[in-house]
C-alpha cells in the first residue's frame, strides 16, 4: 500500500534509529500508535459505566470465534470481529430486557462463550500454536491490513465519541439524568458495545487476551489522579497511552531487554498509575 510505505519511510526518516530499521517494528510503531487513542478514550467509559468484566468477556470470546472459524473453515479475521459484536451486542440487549445486574449477564456469557470455544479447540490440536498468539499478543506481527483495519476503527470511533462522549457520561454517571435529558440510552449503549467489542479484537492482537483489560483501564484510572475535569481525563489518558506504549516498544526491543511487548506497555502505564497516584496523595494531603 503505497500510503503506508510513505508512512513508514517517514518514520525511518523521523527515528533514524538502528532499533526503528525493520519494517515490522515501524509497522508495530504505527499501529500503537492507532490503537492507544481509542484504547484511551474507550477506557474513560469503560471505567465510568464498570465496563471492566465487559471487555474481559469480549477478550476470551476470542477463544470462540477461533473455534468458529476452524467450525465453519472461515478465516478468524471474519469470525472473531462478527462474535465479538456478538457478544457485545448480546450482552446489553439481555441486560436491558432481564433488568438483572451487568456482571450477572456478562458472567453468563463469559462462561458461555469461553467453554464453548474451550471445548471446539480441545478437539483440534493443530490450534495450540494460533492459542499461544491469541493469548499472548504479538504487536510485531501486524500485517498492512491489520494497521488499514484500525485506521477505520480509529476513524469511525472518533467520530462516535466527538458526538456521543458527553452522552456516555451521562449514562454512566446517572442513567435517570441520562434519560431526563432526552439521551437516547439504547442507541448509545449498542453502539458503544459494538465498537468497544472490535475494539478489544484489535487489541488482542497487539497484547494478548490476558492484558487488554489493562491496557483500557491503566491509563484511565491513571488520569483520573490526576484529572479535575472529563476533559483533562480524556488529555491525560492519551498522553498516558501513547507514552506507554511507544516507551514499552522500544524498551521490549532493547538487546538487553527484549521482553514481551504487551506485557512491558502495560507494565509501562502500571509506573504511570504509580507515579500518579502519589501525586494524588499528596495532592489530598495538602489540601489540594
Amino acid at each position: 500500500m503505497p500510503v503506508l510505505e510513505s508512512l513508514y519511510d517517514l518514520i525511518g526518516r523521523l527515528l533514524p534509529f538502528e532499533i526503528m530499521e525493520p519494517l515490522f517494528m515501524r509497522r508495530a510503531l504505527v499501529g500503537l500508535l492507532l490503537l492507544t487513542p481509542m484504547t484511551a478514550a474507550a477506557g474513560i467509559q469503560v471505567v465510568t459505566h464498570r465496563m471492566a468484566f465487559f471487555s474481559d468477556a469480549i477478550s476470551h470470546s476470542v477463544f470462540t470465534g477461533l473455534a468458529l472459524g476452524v467450525l465453519f473453515a472461515v478465516h478468524p479475521h471474519w469470525t472473531l470481529p462478527l462474535f465479538a459484536l456478538l457478544v457485545g451486542l448480546g450482552i446489553v440487549a439481555v441486560q436491558r430486557r432481564t433488568g438483572l445486574s451487568a456482571d450477572t449477564v456478562i458472567g453468563v456469557f463469559f462462561s458461555a462463550a469461553i467453554a464453548f470455544g474451550l471445548a471446539v479447540i480441545s478437539r483440534e490440536p493443530g490450534l495450540v500454536r494460533a492459542l499461544q498468539r491469541v493469548i499472548y499478543g504479538d504487536i510485531l506481527t501486524l500485517t498492512d491490513t491489520d494497521i488499514m483495519a484500525t485506521a477505520i476503527l480509529l476513524l469511525v470511533l472518533s467520530g462516535f465519541l466527538v458526538f456521543g462522549f458527553n452522552h456516555l457520561l451521562y449514562i454512566g454517571v446517572n442513567l435517570d439524568l441520562a434519560q431526563a435529558h432526552q439521551v437516547r440510552v439504547a442507541a448509545y449503549q449498542y453502539l458503544f458495545a459494538g465498537l468497544l467489542a472490535l475494539l478489544v479484537v484489535l487489541s488482542v492482537r497487539a497484547v494478548g487476551m490476558l492484558l487488554v483489560t489493562a491496557m483500557l483501564i491503566v491509563p484511565a484510572a491513571a488520569a483520573r489522579n490526576l484529572a479535575r475535569s472529563a476533559s483533562a481525563m480524556f488529555w491525560w489518558a492519551q498522553i498516558i497511552a501513547l507514552t506507554s506504549a511507544v516507551a514499552g516498544l522500544l524498551i521490549s526491543s532493547h538487546d538487553a531487554i527484549r521482553t514481551a511487548t504487551g506485557a512491558t506497555i502495560v507494565l509501562v502505564a502500571a509506573v504511570w498509575f504509580t507515579v500518579t497516584a502519589l501525586v494524588s496523595a499528596i495532592r489530598r494531603r495538602c489540601g489540594g
